[in-house]
């Protein structure tokens, strides 16, 4: 079975959702599924499906490399101990880290696809998930 048929619902999903510049490609065992999603909550969407297949994310043979597109959201104040926060590509500490919020910075919450995650946006343009418990709202 190919990774495009094991993730066919996936990949369904982001055409059906409206996800635009929507790119699948398979390389060296990994599926690659690029795009623009109309919304965040699109974003969580597919992240969802994508767990349905393959819980926990377990085998890393896809790269799910979806932005949202800008949405008003709540303004959050990153309040780790003294570090910085990790951002990572999707909702889960196995995930990769994309980038760093400092501690006391400023983001933009997104979504929050559930009590434990948050997708947020740095001033920067960054955009990933987090870990909730680390940011306070303004």
């Amino acid at each position: 079975m190919s990774l495009q048929d094991k993730y066919k619902t996936l990949i369904d999903t982001a055409q059906q959702s409206g996800v635009t510049n929507l790119q699948v490609k398979e390389q060296d065992n990994v599926l690659y599924i690029d795009g623009d999603a109309p919304s965040a909550s699109v974003k969580d969407k597919l992240w969802s499906v994508y767990n349905s297949i393959d819980h926990d994310y377990k085998t890393g043979d896809v790269v799910l490399d979806v932005n949202a597109k800008v949405a008003s959201g709540t303004k959050a104040t990153v309040t780790t101990d003294s570090t910085n926060l990790n951002i990572r590509k999707g909702p889960g500490t196995d995930q990769e880290i994309i980038g760093k919020a400092a501690h006391g910075a400023t983001v933009t919450i997104l979504s929050a696809p559930n009590e434990q995650w948050s997708l947020i946006r740095t001033d920067k343009g960054e955009e990933g998930y987090a870990y909730t418990q680390y940011l306070t709202a303004q």
